[in-house]
């Protein structure tokens, strides 16, 4: 898993690593329904339901499947995967239709954050609507599967597959949490676009001494902890100039340790929610290194990566 430091990007205190998406349709959470599995190739599939283990699977041989279709083992009750912006922490087994042997082993730990859209364009599709906390299984036509892909594990061109996913956590793609009321009115006002994308509105008066963090809108997700690195969006902003000199938003969102960032903004995070959207002022020479102006940061907070185990 890549994480980033905020302390290595030509902002002084951010410097920031992507990952990649793992995408559907947008559907709201309420209308989100997983369709049902309409391949008969399943039916030749068994598969072990004890989620967050190896699983058994068996399947006979040779297999194989005229097109994709998922079905789901278990359902879990955790975020839903409703936009194609959102990143999935997952577990993978993939075996072979020929064969039936493990072509991809299952990682039983903790998870990866990662990409299916690149090496297996059918995936996305395939976990549109899962939530976190449910096994998938998959039954993958050759088409579904890149050349690139297969050559990599050995596979012939007209080959099917079976992959068994765990989905271990899903990210938001925005801020989702409450709105906070503001009262200081000497501070950045903050706009949103529909995709959440914030654009901060600076004032005209001097910018503050110290250190500011204010919390715009309050998740009710996990806890910021340090312990394991932190997945945001986010804006920076020059006070002086008003302009935009970094963002996110037009890629994927990043990794950061909080234990190996600045301790201003290790601490403006250490305590804050998964869903929130937070405000954050630094003013000139604070952060690590010292930013050269007053920098505006506004950070969506999305989710937190699992944790390093060594």
């Amino acid at each position: 898993m890549r994480t980033a430091s905020l302390k290595t990007a030509a902002l002084a205190v951010l410097g920031l690593a992507a990952v990649g998406l793992a995408g559907c349709s947008t559907p709201t959470e309420a209308s989100c329904v997983r369709p049902a599995a309409d391949s008969t190739a399943l039916d030749l599939v068994t598969v072990s339901d004890d989620f967050g283990s190896t699983p058994q699977i068996d399947l006979y041989t040779p297999f194989h499947a005229d097109e994709a279709s998922a079905v789901d083992v278990v359902v879990g009750d955790g975020q839903r995967i409703t936009d194609e912006r959102q990143l999935i922490a997952f577990d993978l087994a993939l075996v072979s239709g020929q064969s039936g042997e493990v072509l991809g082993e299952y990682a039983g730990q903790t998870g990866q954050v990662s990409t299916f859209e690149q090496l297996l364009p059918a995936m996305p599709d395939a976990l549109h609507c899962a939530t976190a906390g449910s096994r998938v299984v998959v039954a993958l036509s050759p088409d579904d599967i890149t050349s690139e892909f297969a050559a990599g594990l050995g596979m012939t061109a007209d080959e099917s597959a079976v992959a068994v996913i765990d989905v271990r956590d899903v990210y938001l793609a925005q801020a989702d949490g409450a709105d906070v009321f503001v009262s200081d009115n000497s501070l950045p006002a903050v706009v949103r676009a529909v995709d959440g994308r914030p654009g901060v509105i600076v004032p005209d008066s001097a910018p503050p001494s110290d250190v500011v963090v204010q919390t715009l809108k309050k998740g009710d997700g996990t806890t910021v902890t340090g312990d394991a690195p932190v997945r945001v969006h986010f804006v920076a902003v020059d006070w002086d100039t008003k302009e935009l000199t970094q963002s996110t938003w037009d890629s994927e969102p990043p990794s950061i340790s909080l234990e190996a960032e600045s301790p201003v903004l290790a601490e403006a995070l250490t305590g804050q929610t998964v869903g929130s959207q937070v405000l954050v002022v630094l003013p000139a020479g604070a952060g690590a290194g010292g930013v050269p102006a007053t920098t505006i940061l506004v950070l969506d907070i999305l989710g937190i990566d699992p944790a390093v185990t060594e």
